[in-house]
């Protein structure tokens, strides 16, 4: 994730590092407690959920999409952390002889060995429950977790006078406060705002830029009343829960992101060491004023106080910027897919304003959404509104269901009886394909919706649409009920007098068959008949959905295709891999497999980290394919390997290991599509992306 639209992420680390120091010197209390606790007790709580929340932005989509194994090294890195801070101020702790021995378990589990060090403790323990709800729970049972145990937290923190009135929950609290000193902390406070992190992260504005900044001025209004309401009333024990903070952090980072802010990194490593360093600072700075006089000035004027810690705390974390270790390992240093979501966005706007009145847009995401990344299409997809989502199998079905995906989920492809348990468990439609398909599902004696496929000349899988006595032998099915019909125009896509009158031919047929279920008394549900070729070739033709597929993802199959309606779709996917080696050949020399190149001159071959086992076509060597490196196209130098592949570099001096070359993508004011690449590997691009393999990274771009 490197697009500029992030960078609002990084800037915003600068402030909230800054509102902690300030809950911890209190600014302005020698100028005045009310506007000090207005800044310190309501408006600096945004600072650490910001932090909670920008971690479970980037690690819940790995996690989700890897499973718990991606979680290990952030969990290592925490430790460490964890690990240097308590180190660092347990000495501080024995010095000011606050150190216990008895207390040392509490202290390291839940509250941290010194008061700000409880953030990495919350930090690996709402990770961890986080992670595991969401693998046992799914997307909806998690958030009702998370919600749950904040607002349990909230009447032990802000809302703790209401606790008091009522005995028997009084009571449980402070039997849980010799466990723990807060309930701010990893079971309560933490994993709420992991969750909203991957929530803003998965889900980009639907609102523009004033919008979203009008919904975070007003949650931020919302919280200063609720803050001011509970210091009027004495409500709290602490005062870190507020149930305005979450929508208001929410509507934060929605308006964060859309700012076209360029990424900095460094900014990640400063605010990190500023939020370590900061106590020690504040002790510093005390202890210099102690020594040299200047209580008065540094300590007692709490502005002047401030902005001493904050300048030694900044001045202390430079060198952890200078020093900041850049990953080496990273996927980036390989080869990747980007998916832009806005053009994805984009795509929905247009084909949507194209479809017939009453349809619906149903979204293939079938073949890991034709390359794409099926969970990351379809919670874009589901962002955008759109319930009906398509897949091959019933297995493709249930990994949208376990990644949170609500609505319809039609199985296009055959499933037998040994997947009906999880089709009935996974609220999955199943495509009927023949009237001995529908006994065996039937005969499982599960519940589940189905949609009947009419063979109108395809003759692939399909009912023969003038079979009735078949048709109505699947309504007789008492576990099978019947929630659409559809079929598959072959010829869509020819715009040739015989493609044409075969399509027509196909629609007759399914409204014929359609027609005569509705006069025997059976419904055929939804009707669909559409895929991208029909919409984009027969756009008069009405139905309850159309099927979306390869022009959902901004593509056409081929150059050469030329639909009767030429739509403004935007490519979704970029494919990219990094240059990690750069060759020098002189004339004769021989480069490859079976010297498949042979050096004419002296020229530079450019090793890249991507190969056939990533996908991309073999028949593509021998400079049929191409890629572009400095906004220029290059060949294909001999054959292509199955992690590596080679690129003639000669005419450019200057391309060097670690530039980034692009095989889809766009390259400066030079692009090369999904159908060019696949026109010279002599396919389609549907085959093309489909292929494009499981360890290509997909990062979302804004």
């Amino acid at each position: 994730m490197t697009s500029t639209r992030l960078g609002g992420l990084d800037d915003f680390r600068v402030p909230a590092a800054l509102l902690v120091i300030a809950i911890h010197t209190g600014p302005l209390l020698s100028i005045s407690p009310a506007a000090n606790y207005l800044l310190t007790d309501i408006l600096a709580r945004l600072a650490v959920p910001f932090f909670f929340a920008v971690s479970g932005w980037f690690l819940l989509p790995r996690v989700q999409q890897q499973g718990m194994a991606a979680l290990l090294p952030f969990l290592k890195k925490i430790l460490i952390l964890y690990s240097i801070s308590a180190c660092l101020y347990y000495p501080v702790k024995i010095y000011n002889h606050t150190f216990s021995w008895t207390s040392l378990p509490r202290e390291l589990i839940f509250d941290g060995p010194f008061y700000h060090l409880w953030y990495f403790p919350a930090l690996l323990l709402g990770t961890l429950l986080v992670c595991l709800s969401l693998r046992y729970l799914g997307r909806r049972g998690t958030a009702v977790l998370c919600a749950a145990l904040y607002l349990f937290g909230l009447l032990g923190d802000s809302y703790y006078g209401l606790t008091q009135a009522i005995p028997p929950l009084h009571r449980l609290y402070e039997a849980l406060f010799q466990c723990f000193d807060y309930t701010r902390n990893g079971l309560f406070f933490a994993p709420l705002f992991l969750l909203l992190g991957d929530r803003a992260g998965q889900n980009p504005p639907r609102h523009g830029r004033q919008r979203c900044w009008i919904g975070f001025g007003l949650g931020l209004t919302a919280l200063i009343v609720e803050g001011l309401t509970v210091k009027y009333f004495n409500l709290a024990r602490f005062d870190a829960f507020y149930l305005a903070l979450p929508p208001c952090l929410y509507a934060l980072l929605q308006g964060l992101r859309t700012l076209e802010l360029p990424p900095r990194p460094g900014l990640r490593a400063w605010s990190g060491a500023i939020y370590i360093l900061h106590p020690m600072c504040i002790l510093l700075v005390r202890g210099f004023a102690k020594m040299s006089g200047q209580t008065a000035l540094l300590v007692d004027q709490s502005l002047v106080h401030y902005a001493a810690v904050v300048g030694l705390s900044a001045l202390l974390a430079l060198p952890f910027v200078l020093l900041r270790r850049r990953p080496s390992t990273s996927a980036r240093s390989r080869a990747w897919i980007e998916l832009d979501a806005g053009a994805l966005q984009h795509n929905l706007a247009v084909l949507r304003d194209r479809l017939p009145a009453g349809c619906t847009l149903m979204a293939v995401v079938k073949a890991n959404a034709y390359g794409h990344g099926a969970v990351e299409i379809a919670r874009l997809c589901a962002a955008e509104g759109v319930d009906a989502f398509a897949v091959a199998t019933a297995q493709e079905g249930a990994q949208l269901r376990r990644a949170g995906i609500r609505g319809t989920i039609l199985v296009l492809g055959y499933s037998g009886p040994e997947l009906v348990p999880l089709l009935a468990r996974c609220r999955l439609t199943q495509t009927v394909v023949s009237a001995e398909h529908a006994r065996l599902l039937d005969g499982c004696g599960r519940r589940l919706q189905v949609h009947l496929k009419l063979d109108t000349g395809m003759h692939r899988l399909g009912i023969p649409w003038d079979d009735a006595a078949s048709l109505a032998s699947i309504y007789a099915c008492q576990n099978l009920k019947v929630t659409g019909t559809f079929t598959h125009l072959a010829r869509a896509g020819q715009r040739t007098l015989e493609g044409e009158h075969a399509t027509e031919k196909q629609l007759a047929c399914f409204r014929t068959a359609t027609e005569r279920l509705r006069c025997a008394g059976f419904d055929p549900g939804a009707l669909h008949v559409q895929s991208s070729y029909g919409l984009l070739n027969y756009p008069e033709v009405t139905c309850a959905y159309v099927r979306l597929g390869i022009a959902l993802y901004g593509c056409l199959s081929a150059p050469g295709d030329h639909p009767r309606l030429s739509l403004p779709l935007h490519p979704v996917l970029a494919l990219r891999a990094r240059v990690v080696q750069v060759r020098a050949l002189c004339p004769g020399e021989t480069a490859g497999y079976d010297g498949d190149f042979t050096a004419v001159r002296p020229c530079r071959v450019a090793v890249l980290a991507i190969g056939y086992a990533d996908g991309w076509p073999r028949c593509l060597s021998h400079g049929v394919g191409q890629v572009l490196l400095h906004g220029k196209p290059f060949p294909v130098a001999g054959l292509i390997c199955m992690d590596q592949m080679l690129v003639d570099v000669t005419e450019v001096p200057d391309v060097r290991p670690g530039d980034i070359a692009t095989l889809i993508g766009r390259d400066g004011d030079a692009e090369l599509t999904a159908a060019q690449a696949a026109r010279d590997a002599g396919t389609i691009a549907n085959e093309l992306l489909s292929r494009l393999g499981p360890r290509l990274e997909r990062i979302l771009l804004p």
